[in-house]
């Protein structure tokens, strides 16, 4: 099977507003995504569709662009569910899915899925576990199955690198991608999400940059801190630089630049825009053309 570092491509999309998107919306997008170059989609999942169903019809959409579950929730499904579905979309589309896992959070898991949230550590290397060892009855097709793990701290960054092709970093700043690196070694696969925001009008792009930082703040605050960003909570301007790239094209592609510089294999890009209920198009194909050969 494709090895996963070199299959993605270089520049990727991050989905993030899909699931605020009618199906058909979602599937001319992912077709425009394609068409524009960019060499995975990833999908995040939380409340909204289907993590696995939704990949199989986007991989049916598209010719040849890798599709990716940013963050398939371990809570969704349980293992051999898991591990049955990862195992058809390979054998459907061999070396265009890849499966990301997320440890998910207390009121997805406890509130929304009725499940007891357990340390997620643990919950993910026995999720691991039972992924390793579930049945598959169709012959199995060649090469392991791909996986990575969002990490969002050096334990999980850790197993990524033990148990996984790699890890996937969400909206996370250049220096936790230099770390990252290091803890995974030279070999394995690290993807980085970037929070992108164009917008030249310098005070509006800073005010959406501003809500985007509060919003990714609850699951990030630990980490940021142990970089040494101080006064998190008040979201000051180093806070908010670190975490998003606004601006123009050249701002964003400049961001980008820098994970590449300090270790990434692949970058994707979440923008972030003003129009609900809308895909970024115009964004995408303005940053595609930056950064896209």
């Amino acid at each position: 099977m494709t090895e996963p570092r070199t299959s993605l491509g270089r520049i990727g999309v991050w989905a993030a507003g899909f699931d605020t998107l009618p199906i058909a919306a979602v599937r001319q997008a992912a077709a425009a995504i394609e068409d524009l170059g960019y060499g995975t989609l990833w999908l995040h999942e939380t409340a909204g569709r289907e993590a696995m169903a939704q990949a199989g019809i986007l991989l049916s959409d598209t010719r040849q662009m890798v599709v990716a579950t940013g963050g398939a929730d371990i809570y969704a499904r349980d293992a051999v569910a898991t591990s049955a579905a990862q195992r058809t979309l390979d054998e459907a589309f061999p070396g265009r899915f890849l499966l990301g896992l997320w440890e998910s959070h207390p009121s997805l898991a406890e509130d929304v899925r009725g499940h007891r949230f357990g340390p997620p550590l643990a919950t993910m290397r026995d999720y691991l576990d039972a992924l390793d060892g579930a049945p598959f009855r169709p012959a199995p097709g060649p090469g392991a199955a791909r996986r990575v793990i969002m990490a969002m701290d050096r334990g999980m960054l850790e197993l990524a690198g033990e148990r996984t092709s790699g890890a996937q970093l969400l909206g996370m700043p250049v220096e936790y991608t230099r770390i990252a690196r290091a803890v995974l070694g030279p070999s394995a696969l690290l993807a980085v999400t970037q929070f992108a925001i164009l917008d030249e009008d310098g005070s509006r792009a800073t005010e959406l940059a501003r809500s985007t930082a509060a919003a990714a703040l609850p699951n990030r605050r630990a980490l940021l801190e142990d970089l040494g960003y101080e006064e998190v909570d008040s979201l000051g301007d180093r806070v908010v630089d670190a975490l998003v790239a606004y601006g123009s094209t050249e701002d964003v592609a400049n961001r980008v630049a820098r994970h590449f510089d300090a270790g990434a294999d692949h970058v994707s890009l979440h923008v972030v825009h003003t129009t609900p209920g809308t895909a970024p198009v115009l964004q995408w194909q303005r940053l595609a053309e930056q950064l896209i050969p």
